[in-house]
C-alpha cells in the first residue's frame, strides 16, 4: 500500500507539470509549420469589391418603407445638406438638398424604385 501512494506521489506531480506547459514554438509537421486556414468571411472580404452608390441604394430598399431607418440609409450614402429652396431633384444626388424628412424619403425611393437590379 505504501508503495502504491509512494509512486502515485512522484508521478501525479510529473503529469501535472507535464500539462501545464505551453509550446514554446508552433505546432509543426516534420520542419514544415502547420498551415493555418482562414475563415471563409476573411477571403471573402478580401476578394469583395466596394458597392456602387447603386447597389448601396438597393441594399436600403431591404429596410421597412416609410421608416426612419431607411432614410438614415439613404443618407449615410448622400448626407443631407438641406437648403432653403431646393431645386427640383434631377439625380437621386440632389435629394439630399431637399430639407423635410418625409420629402427627402420619397425622392430617395423615386429614384431607387427606377434603378435595375444589379448582382450583389
Amino acid at each position: 500500500m505504501k508503495k502504491i501512494i509512494l509512486t502515485l506521489a512522484i508521478l501525479y506531480p510529473a503529469a501535472a507539470l507535464a500539462q501545464g506547459a505551453a509550446p514554446a514554438s508552433p505546432p509543426t509537421v516534420g520542419d514544415k509549420p502547420l498551415v493555418v486556414v482562414g475563415s471563409k468571411k476573411s477571403e471573402a472580404g478580401k476578394k469583395e469589391k466596394p458597392l456602387s452608390p447603386a447597389q448601396k441604394l438597393q441594399a436600403c430598399q431591404d429596410i421597412d418603407d416609410a421608416t426612419k431607418e431607411r432614410l438614415n440609409c439613404y443618407d449615410a450614402i448622400y448626407a443631407p445638406q438641406p437648403k432653403p429652396k431646393a431645386p427640383a431633384a434631377k439625380g437621386v444626388a440632389d435629394c439630399r438638398f431637399l430639407k423635410e424628412e418625409d420629402e427627402r424619403l420619397t425622392c430617395f425611393n423615386g429614384f431607387a424604385d427606377k434603378i435595375p437590379k444589379l448582382p450583389r
